[in-house]
């Protein structure tokens, strides 16, 4: 090799070595790509399943809704409390932070 063909290969920047969350990541997106390039025809098995005559109803069913939430993604769940048939809706999470500084006699504990 001429001189300097030796001087850009030493000059350039070497690569870390991949490490395993790297490696990992990869191979998870090439399994999603394999998965998704299989999808006209998961959904055509499924929509098979659905219509079968031959096919139990739970099964024609799990199709169904396989399909549905695929198509339109899955339903809200509700928050069911411990009382019979009601359902808790969650109107409004708040993160409060009392700075001890701020904190009125006995809420925060001793003041430095």
């Amino acid at each position: 090799m001429s001189e300097k063909v030796e001087c850009g290969l030493a000059s350039e920047p070497s690569r870390p070595p991949a490490t395993k969350a790297r490696s990992r990541a990869r191979a998870l997106t090439e399994i999603r790509s394999l998965a998704r390039s299989h999808t006209r025809t998961a959904l055509k098995v499924l929509v098979g399943i659905m219509r079968s005559d031959d096919a139990t109803p739970a099964v024609r069913l799990s199709a169904a809704n396989a399909i549905l939430d695929r198509g339109w993604g899955k339903s809200a769940q509700p928050i069911e409390s411990g009382e019979e048939g009601t359902v808790e809706t969650v109107h409004r999470v708040e993160r409060i932070i009392v700075r001890p500084e701020e904190a009125v006699d006995g809420d925060a504990g001793p003041k430095a």
